[in-house]
Formats: structure tokens, C-alpha cells, sequence
């Protein structure tokens, strides 16, 4: 195999060498970007369908999310293990089991999906009924939607490996050109099915899996004409054994996270649910604004995760200590900020979703219970995202287990009980607090230091423009 990458732009950052907050901040800002775009058209999915066809069809499309979520991802989590496998080979030049890992996870991908996708289908509306989605049309809908997008989610898990490739090796511009794609696509689409053709929320679904498979196709042939090394062979079945193993002890651990906070908010999604269809639609709208304000969080995580990887592969522990002060800076600073712009206008922007009073009520009494307290959030989120760039997936898993489960979902129903429903919103808060002080206590013991990947002999990379 080749050790040449060429490309026609250098998109690729070595993260081992300059100032981690230029690094960092560089590195999130196309994630930032894209962040802004893919929630811009989740935000068109929620006001096309709450302000075109009503507020129980909102409710349906916001309900489903948490169990996608769930069922998606074991794939999704191999697929972090599989880029920061990238990160760390890309840090100590191994570039050959750079290109082994990209074609072993895409045939476990290929494998995979079939049976994923049939397994989702058949479990859409028992899932449903089993969080107590309403059956006043709610369900109806919620159950046509959950299963289109569960028929074509081989273009959702297909974009994030790629993603996950590129942003191994430091390169987060790229996979926004994959992302505005679909968010193009997905735009134009929702209003033309939903609008124009009445097709309701299966239009909406359709219209997303279709923007979703056309960003994922072009970045496997952009990938390919730019990335000769990293050429993707769909059906030929590449496979390493070892690399697997690897990426499955790594992915495990982030899929059984994701999976339990996905269930974790499907328990929060049937209390909510047990209070109406009005009050569902407030928290999934709020939820919509919500996202938008955890996407710097989120994208200085991913950054802080590549830049561990990349330097505990080239064995410069002083570099990511730097780099996780760094990260902390500009991620508290950010979500206080934000949280300062967002809390006096949460109303105004409720009313985009709906012009109930009572869906907007719901929505503000959420954004004003954690908008505050989201410099909590991104602590926790810099610490797992440190931890898990350097191969340590077990303890962030720990964390968001005790954070969901001991934390956040007991409370949510003891404060619920004792308070009445506007004070669900309070147990985020309660366990973000509990989540970030474990975290934190582990990281500073050191002993997520031990678990670095890499014992490669490096080999020089050659890049050429085009």
C-alpha cells in the first residue's frame, strides 16, 4: 500500500506541533459551521412540520430521535473507535494501518447493515408505544417516520465514518462540504414534499434520507480521487482482524454509552410524553434551540479528542495538557456566552416552532432551567473528550452512565412527583454537576495517560498538490 496522500488542497493538520488554541479553534470552527447547518435543517424539519401540518406531528418527529439514536449506535461508536485509531496512527505516521482500518470498518459497515435496518423497522412502533407515545396520531406519525429514516440510515452512518476519517487525521473542512450537502438537499426537499406535495411526515423523512445517502456517496468519491491510500472499496471486504478487535474495544464502550443515553432519554421522553402532546412539542422545539447551543461544546470535544489522539500517538504528553487547558478556556468562555444571548429571547424563538401558548410556555420554562448552568456541560464534555482521544472509552462511559442514570433520570421523576412538570428540567443540571466532578477526578489522577494505542515506527509522509 502507498504511503503517498495527495490531495488537492491541504486539508490535513498536525496537531503535534503549534498553539493548541489556534490548533483547536481552527480545527471547530468548520465543525462549528456544520454544526450550525445540520441543526438549521433539523430547525426546518421541526418548523415546516409544526407550522404546515401541526403540533402533534412536530411531537411525532421530535419523540423518535432518542430511539434512532439508540439503534444507530453500536455503529456509531465504532466508528468514534475507529477514528481515533486514525488520530493516533496519523500522530506516529503509521499510515498503512491508517488505510487498513478505514476499508475493516466500512466492510463491517456493509455486513452490518442490512440486519440493522431490518431489526429498526420491526421495532419502530413497539418502541414507541413502549415510552408512551400518544395514540391520538401521534404514534401514527412517529411510527411512518421512524421507519423511512430507518430504511435509508445507511447515508447517516456512511457520513459520520466518513467524517470520523478525515477528522482523524485533522482534516474537519472537508466533511463540511459533505454536510452543507445535505443540509442543501434536505432544505430544499422538506419544503418541496411537505409544502408543495402534502406528503406530510414521511415527506419530511424522505427528504432527509435523501440529502443523508447523496452528502455520503460524494464523500466516499471525494475521499478516493484525494485520498488514494484511503480508497474506500465498498464490496470487497477488506477486513483486519486485529484492527477490528481494536476498533470494537475502543467502540464498545462509546456505542454502550450512546445507547444507554439513548434509552436514558427515551425514560425522559415518556415522562414528558405522559403530560400531553403540547408539552412535547415545547420540549422538542426547546430541544432544537437546545442543540444549537451545545454545538460549541460539542465541537471543542471533537477537536480536543483529535488533538489527544494525534499527540498521545507521538507520545507529547505536555502538548495535551496544554491543549485540554486550552479547550477548557474556549469552551466555558463560549457556553456562558451563548447562554447569556439566548436566555432573554427564548421566547421569540419558541415562536418559530408553534404559536401555542402553551407549547411555548413549556419551551421556555426548559431553556431557562439549563441555559445557565451549561459551562457544567462543557467541563464534562472537554474531560470525556480528552480522555477518549487518548483510548480510554470506559470511564466517559462511567460517567454519562452515572450522569444519566443515577443522576439526571431518577431525579427527573422524584422532581417531577414533587415539584410537577416544570421541574424535569432541573435533573440536566443535577447531572451534569455529578458527571464533570468524576470526570474530573480521573483526569487528574493520570491514569487515562496508559492507555495510548500506538507503538508504530514512524514513516514520512510525502502531500502533493494536484
Amino acid at each position: 500500500m502507498g504511503e503517498t496522500i495527495k490531495r488537492k488542497k491541504n486539508g490535513l493538520t498536525d496537531m503535534t506541533q503549534g498553539n493548541p488554541y489556534k490548533l483547536i479553534v481552527m480545527f471547530s470552527i468548520p465543525l462549528l459551521i456544520g454544526n450550525i447547518f445540520q441543526q438549521l435543517y433539523n430547525m426546518v424539519d421541526s418548523i415546516v412540520v409544526g407550522q404546515w401540518i401541526g403540533d402533534k406531528a412536530l411531537a411525532a418527529v421530535g419523540t423518535g430521535f432518542p430511539i434512532i439514536f439508540m439503534m444507530s449506535s453500536l455503529f456509531m461508536g465504532i466508528g468514534m473507535g475507529a477514528s481515533i485509531m486514525i488520530s493516533q496512527y496519523y500522530g506516529a505516521k503509521d499510515f498503512e494501518s491508517v488505510g487498513k482500518t478505514v476499508n475493516t470498518i466500512y466492510t463491517a459497515l456493509i455486513i452490518g447493515i442490512v440486519p440493522l435496518s431490518l431489526i429498526s423497522v420491526l421495532l419502530a412502533k413497539p418502541l414507541l408505544m413502549l415510552i408512551q407515545v400518544p395514540d391520538d396520531g401521534t404514534l401514527s406519525m412517529a411510527t411512518i417516520y421512524m421507519i423511512t429514516i430507518f430504511v435509508g440510515i445507511i447515508g447517516s452512518l456512511g457520513y459520520n465514518i466518513n467524517a470520523g476519517i478525515l477528522q482523524g487525521f485533522g482534516d474537519s473542512r472537508t466533511s463540511l462540504l459533505f454536510l452543507l450537502i445535505a443540509c442543501i438537499i434536505n432544505i430544499v426537499l422538506d419544503i418541496v414534499f411537505t409544502v408543495c406535495f402534502g406528503m406530510g411526515v414521511f415527506g419530511v423523512a424522505l427528504a432527509t434520507i435523501i440529502g443523508q445517502l447523496a452528502s455520503w456517496l460524494f464523500g466516499i468519491q471525494y475521499i478516493n480521487r484525494h485520498y488514494p491510500m484511503l480508497h474506500i472499496r465498498l464490496f470487497s471486504f477488506h477486513f483486519d482482524k486485529a484492527l477490528f478487535k481494536q476498533a470494537m474495544r475502543l467502540g464498545i464502550p462509546s456505542g454502550l454509552q450512546q445507547a444507554l443515553f439513548s434509552v436514558g432519554v427515551m425514560m425522559m421522553q415518556s415522562l414528558v410524553n405522559s403530560y400531553g402532546s403540547s408539552f412535547m412539542a415545547g420540549f422538542n422545539g426547546a430541544g432544537k434551540i437546545d442543540s444549537f447551543a451545545f454545538m460549541p461544546i460539542q465541537s471543542f470535544s471533537i477537536a480536543i479528542t483529535t488533538y489527544t489522539g494525534q499527540n498521545v500517538g507521538a507520545e507529547q504528553y505536555k502538548r495535551v495538557s496544554s491543549g485540554f487547558r486550552a479547550g477548557m478556556v474556549l469552551s466555558i468562555a463560549t457556553s456562558i456566552a451563548l447562554g447569556i444571548i439566548l436566555y432573554p429571547i427564548s421566547g421569540f424563538v419558541m415562536r418559530m416552532f408553534s404559536q401555542s401558548p402553551e407549547v411555548i410556555a413549556s419551551g421556555v420554562t426548559y431553556l431557562h432551567s439549563v441555559l445557565p448552568f451549561y459551562c457544567l456541560l462543557a467541563i464534562m464534555f472537554m474531560v470525556s473528550g480528552t480522555m477518549r482521544g487518548a483510548g480510554e472509552m470506559v470511564v466517559p462511559m462511567i460517567c454519562s452512565f452515572i450522569s444519566l442514570w443515577i443522576a439526571r433520570v431518577p431525579t427527573a421523576y422524584l422532581l417531577s412527583f414533587w415539584f410537577g412538570r416544570d421541574a424535569i428540567f432541573y435533573s440536566y443540571v443535577i447531572g451534569w454537576a455529578i458527571g464533570l466532578v468524576i470526570g474530573l477526578l480521573y483526569y487528574a489522577s493520570g491514569r487515562w495517560k496508559r492507555k495510548g494505542l500506538v507503538k508504530s515506527t514512524p514513516v514520512q509522509m510525502e502531500t502533493s498538490e494536484e
